[in-house]
C-alpha cells in the first residue's frame, strides 16, 4: 500500500513539478509537509522502482541531439544488455519489444559526437550492435497519466 504522500507525488507532480532553486521545498509547502518528507518519499518510490528519475523531458533535438535505438539482444541476454544500457546517464528510458529487435532505448546527448560515443560504448559493452533511427517526423506524446490513487 502507497502512503497518501506517496499517491500524490505520483499523481501531482508527473508535469507540475516546480521549477525553481528549491522545488522539494515547494513541494513539501504545498503539501503541507517537510521538505525531508518529500525526499523521504521520492527515495522510497525509487526504492520500489515505482519512479526511475525526476527530470525534464525535452522536446527531441531541441537541445543536444538525441536518437531512437534498437537491438537484437538474445533473450536470454535481455536482462543484461537492459542493465548495461541504463547505466548511462544518457539513456533516459529502455523498453522491451516483442520483434527481432527487442530492446529499445532513447539517447541524448550534448552533441552528435558525444551520442556516437556513448552508442559505440553500449555496442562494446553488450556485445551487440545498435541500430539508430533517424526521427523523420515530431509528435508529441504526453506522458503524464491520472493513477487513480486518490481513493
Amino acid at each position: 500500500m502507497l502512503a497518501p504522500l506517496h499517491k500524490r507525488l505520483l499523481n501531482d507532480y508527473q508535469q507540475d513539478f516546480p521549477l525553481s532553486p528549491t522545488p522539494y521545498r515547494d513541494i513539501a509547502e504545498q503539501l503541507g509537509v517537510s521538505e525531508d518528507e518529500v525526499l523521504n518519499a521520492f527515495h522510497a518510490l525509487s526504492e520500489l522502482q515505482m519512479i526511475s528519475r525526476i527530470g525534464p523531458v525535452i522536446a527531441p533535438n531541441h537541445i543536444g541531439t538525441s536518437a531512437l535505438v534498437a537491438m537484437a539482444v538474445p533473450e536470454t541476454d535481455l536482462a543484461r544488455v537492459a542493465e548495461l544500457v541504463s547505466a548511462h546517464p544518457e539513456v533516459n528510458h529502455n523498453y522491451e519489444r516483442e520483434n527481432r529487435f527487442n530492446l529499445w532505448f532513447v539517447a541524448i546527448a550534448d552533441s552528435e559526437a558525444h551520442l556516437n560515443t556513448v552508442i559505440a560504448d553500449i555496442e562494446t559493452q553488450t556485445g551487440y550492435p545498435a541500430m539508430l533511427l533517424p526521427m523523420l517526423a515530431d509528435y508529441f506524446i504526453n506522458l503524464g497519466f491520472e493513477l487513480n490513487l486518490h481513493d
